[in-house]
């Protein structure tokens, strides 16, 4: 029995292979990890987070090279879902029509693809962040390049770093929000399959893409 046949009996439709979820679920927790203890280097008095890699001197060490593991992983997922996250005439429509996303009419937008406009936006912006923090995170990796630059340039990209971490939090709170907000979403991730009905109502041409219908 093929993948097809086996989903048409379960009533569900695969949509995330065992691989992406196992790089989806490695770019999550190092994002976790990098962000506590981001926060605990930011400010003095959030350096009780350091705790979740040994300490100080354990955070000062272990946070670039797991930043540099998280980007790594993070590139690879974007280069498989790129072409799902360009935009196109009806994410823009569905962009105007937040009030009707929003109180969950959905019978009033445009029929979505595999990503809506919102996650294809989020999609953007969490990669110039990640390309933020990993161009900004070499210039301030003190052990290794910091004694390249002059002290303003190491000065502005410490702000850039700071700038991108937080944009990428609050994307990812959005991210996880939505998630949580959409019933059955989540399974995606932890199963690797949806119900032909989730995918019906919330991304009805990726449906119809999948099944034929």
């Amino acid at each position: 029995m093929n993948n097809a046949e086996r989903d048409a009996k379960n009533d569900t439709i695969e949509r995330y292979n065992a691989r992406e979820r196992i790089n989806h679920w490695i770019v999550a927790i190092t994002f976790v990890v990098l962000a506590l203890s981001g926060l605990a280097l930011f400010h003095p008095a959030l350096f009780w987070l350091s705790f979740v890699l040994g300490g100080g001197t354990w955070t000062r060490i272990l946070h670039p090279f797991i930043g540099l593991l998280m980007f790594i992983c993070f590139a690879v997922l974007a280069l498989g879902f790129w072409r799902h996250n360009l935009i196109e005439k009806n994410d823009i429509a569905w962009l105007k029509g937040i009030r009707d996303v929003v109180n969950n009419r959905e019978e009033n937008l445009p029929p979505v693809g595999r990503y809506n406009g919102g996650q294809k936006l989020l999609f953007w912006m969490m990669i110039g962040c990640m390309i933020g923090l990993l161009l900004s995170g070499i210039v301030i990796w003190r052990a290794w390049f910091s004694w390249m630059f002059p002290i303003f340039v190491i000065r502005t990209a410490a702000l850039l770093h700071a700038l991108c971490g937080f944009l990428l939090i609050v994307g990812v709170i959005v991210h996880i929000y939505a998630a949580l907000w959409i019933k059955g979403t989540v399974g995606a991730m932890t199963r690797g399959t949806v119900s032909r009905a989730w995918a019906r109502k919330h991304h009805p041409a990726w449906y119809r893409k999948m099944t034929g219908e």
